[in-house]
């Protein structure tokens, strides 16, 4: 298994590498599935589009996707002088923490966000815009409740409006800041997967962005499984890494909600597994240490801390029983699904309890998804890399994918 003292001995500077600007994808292809695929199997690599993809797909497999869908985060408000706030939510902090339920609220919310022009932005002064809903007017205010902690009470006109529709009437889409561009009227759909559903991401899983109808459907003809779990991917996935050692790096903490089907059907299957893009990989081995938690009775709460893995454990479960253990605990419980949060920092000297394969894009030098990738190709990232910057690859969000097998 893993060990602290392995983990403490991975080094920032071993995980950089030069991406010239001009290799960020800063626009989508016109086709989805057009992109290139690169797969990286027993140590070889292999070159293909994404819609070829359900040809290098056993049958039997299951892929585990993330259903969740990309708010319009960035709210834009102007004051009396003309000056332009801009309020980028990052997490929910009143009525409730938990996303799925801020985002039905008809009332008020409480966000903790990033705020742009904050200098500007006076401790009484409600900051107020207007917007049609449904045939309603409403009218949406903020006010600047806790100046320390970028905490935003919003609240607006209107009878049974909920929270999703004020940000989805008033929001621009929270396009990655690398992208150094402005979100425009195409990005709405383009950067949302064609299979999201849960509300409350401000970030894509952007490996899902390749999938269509059509690829989903071959593969479904071809009996490759899928599976649907929800991880809302927070801004903190674009937080560069700044320590040397990385084990100091604060990792950020996302919200997890997987339902007792979807648990029901891990336990069950008995071949591989491939997680469609980091979330969904770090959603799935944090539900592995779930189980790990309750068979050791540390206690009952899904919530993995950034280096849970790393702990110096007698023996591990397989993963089946694992997953049984959640099983067993919401069935006594009598839950339908569990919603958790996890730090989990994936990185080398990691041991992989879960997933067989991961489809992921292109990632950022020196970031907690490069060193992902590198524990799960056991240090062949660059390589792979070299390859892709060879053949023209586009990086990053809108760009190409890969599809890694582990050995």
């Amino acid at each position: 298994m893993g060990s602290l003292k392995t983990i403490q001995e991975v080094k920032l500077s071993d995980y950089e590498y030069t991406l010239p600007d001009d290799r960020i994808a800063k626009f989508p292809l016109e086709k989805r599935d057009h992109s290139k695929l690169i797969q990286f199997k027993e140590g070889s690599i292999s070159h293909h589009r994404f819609f070829e993809l359900p040809e290098l797909v056993p049958a039997g497999t299951m892929l585990v996707f993330n259903d969740t869908k990309v708010i319009p985060a960035r709210l834009i408000f102007q004051r009396d002088t003309g000056a332009k706030i801009e309020i980028f939510l990052l997490k929910p902090i009143s009525p409730s923490s938990v996303i799925n339920e801020i985002m039905v609220q008809t009332a008020s919310v409480v966000w903790e966000s990033m705020i742009g022009n904050l200098k500007k932005w006076k401790d009484d002064e409600i900051l107020q815009g207007e917007v049609i809903i449904n045939g309603q007017s409403c009218v949406i205010s903020a006010h600047l409740i806790d100046r320390v902690n970028r905490l935003v009470e919003f609240t607006w006109t209107g009878q049974n409006i909920p929270f999703v529709s004020i940000v989805e009437a008033t929001g621009e889409v929270p396009l990655p800041p690398y992208m150094n561009r402005k979100a425009t009227a195409a990005d709405k759909p383009r950067y949302q997967t064609v299979y999201s559903k849960n509300e409350g991401a401000v970030a894509a899983p952007t490996a899902g962005l390749h999938f269509t109808e059509d690829v989903l459907g071959k593969l479904k003809s071809n009996n490759v499984k899928e599976e649907f779990l929800t991880l809302h991917v927070g801004a903190g996935t674009f937080q560069p890494i700044k320590d040397e050692t990385v084990t100091d790096h604060p990792m950020h903490s996302e919200q997890m909600v997987i339902d007792i089907e979807t648990i029901r059907n891990l336990t069950l299957h008995q071949d591989k597994i491939i997680a469609v893009g980091t979330t969904s990989m770090r959603t799935l081995e944090s539900l592995y240490w779930f189980g790990v938690k309750i068979l050791n009775s540390d206690d009952t709460e899904f919530s993995i801390s950034k280096l849970y893995p790393y702990s110096n454990f007698e023996e591990l479960p397989e993963r089946r029983k694992s997953f049984k253990a959640v099983l067993d605990l919401m069935e006594h419980k009598g839950l339908t699904m569990v919603t958790g949060t996890t730090e989990i920092f994936i990185m080398p000297g990691y041991i992989f309890h879960v997933c067989d394969g991961l489809i992921t894009n292109f990632h950022q030098p020196s970031s907690t998804l490069i060193l992902l990738v590198a524990a799960f190709t056991q240090g062949k990232w660059r390589e792979i890399y070299n390859e892709a910057m060879m053949k023209d690859y586009r990086f990053l969000s809108y760009g190409d994918s890969s599809i890694l097998w582990r050995d």
